[in-house]
């Protein structure tokens, strides 16, 4: 028996339950994982709210992100031995409702699997491949990231917005962070942003202007769209890439296309989990997280750790956004 994270019907935190549940087995091209730590993401919420792209079916599973070690191999599975530690990779190949990861033991399908650097914990190697996977995915790999650019990144207190800092300064680019309280704004400068504008406080198309001299920011990195995405719009440079990788604003996104028309912009819907299926974005991509974690130069923030039978509680606490880094549970 296993202690497994599971909810029977969509709502708040109230409905994550830890059940005892019978051990599984792992089917071809499958292995079973002794969790160590969970990685905590958005996506379950939204999963466990009913409005995420895979829909839920119960008594429904989740997660996407969790370290450990192998402890069952499948058939067909040569590249993975029991006794690996590894991290798992989010990725479309990986169904949250079958095969979540939240809870101590986790059958996944191989090709998710990833060693995760060997300076790190488990409680850190749980918390590298969401958010950096998605920094890169978007900034480097399809934005052409480029010394000398500016860079909006919204969200900035969040596991990927801090990511996002940490490779886009990295790379010897500027970073305008935007967060909603003052509070977080010390602390924004200490992990490495150039600029952070608060927009209880400052309006953000006056600020990225003064900022840039006028010209406005080559790209912005958001998970929030609504209302924000035309004021994103608004700061931009001509030509500029907006990626939204989100959809934390509750109510609609209309389309700002005259904005869009006056700057010449494009808006990038995208997904991480569609980034890691192509290997030859997707290699390169780990190797350079990898190199940059060992060297130090970059450095997973970690908010808080919870026990797996607080799970309630640590999703209560990601939806109060008071988080700086990413939220951990261990089991």
């Amino acid at each position: 028996m296993s202690r497994i994270v599971r909810f029977h019907k969509i709502g708040g935190p109230e409905v994550l339950c830890v059940d005892e549940v019978s051990d599984i087995y792992p089917g071809p091209n499958e292995v079973r994982i002794n969790v160590k730590a969970i990685g905590l993401n958005r996506a379950e919420v939204m999963l466990r709210e009913g409005i995420y792209h895979e829909k839920p079916k119960f008594p429904s599973r989740l997660g996407y992100e969790a370290a450990g070690v192998i402890d069952l191999v499948g058939d067909d599975v040569s590249c993975w031995k029991v006794g690996d530690i590894v991290s798992t990779i989010p990725s479309f190949s990986l169904s949250q409702t079958n095969q979540g990861v939240y809870g101590e033991s986790a059958i996944v399908p191989a090709e998710v699997l990833s060693k995760y650097p060997s300076c790190l914990t488990p409680i850190q190697g749980a918390a590298i491949w969401m958010q950096y996977l998605t920094a890169y995915g978007a900034l480097v790999s399809y934005g052409n990231l480029k010394s000398g650019q500016t860079v909006i990144v919204t969200a900035a207190s969040s596991s990927v917005g801090i990511a996002a800092i940490q490779l886009v300064t990295l790379l010897g680019a500027e970073v305008i962070a935007v967060t909603r309280n003052n509070i977080k704004k010390p602390p924004l400068y200490k992990l490495g942003a150039q600029h952070v504008i608060v927009t209880e406080e400052e309006d953000l198309i006056d600020e990225v202007k003064k900022i840039t001299n006028g010209r406005g920011a080559d790209l912005a990195f958001d998970p929030i769209a609504g209302p924000a995405l035309n004021l994103i719009c608004n700061s931009m440079a001509n030509h500029g890439k907006i990626f939204e990788y989100g959809a934390l604003y509750p109510g609609n996104t209309n389309y700002p296309l005259m904005p869009m028309l006056a700057r010449s912009l494009s808006i990038i819907g995208y997904q991480v989990l569609d980034f890691v299926l192509d290997s030859k974005k997707l290699n390169p991509a780990k190797e350079f997280i990898v190199e940059q974690i060992e060297s130090g130069e970059l450095d997973p923030i970690i908010d808080s750790v919870f026990p797996l039978d607080k799970i309630q509680d640590a999703h209560r606490y990601m939806e109060s956004n008071k988080q700086l880094g990413k939220i951990v549970v261990t089991t």
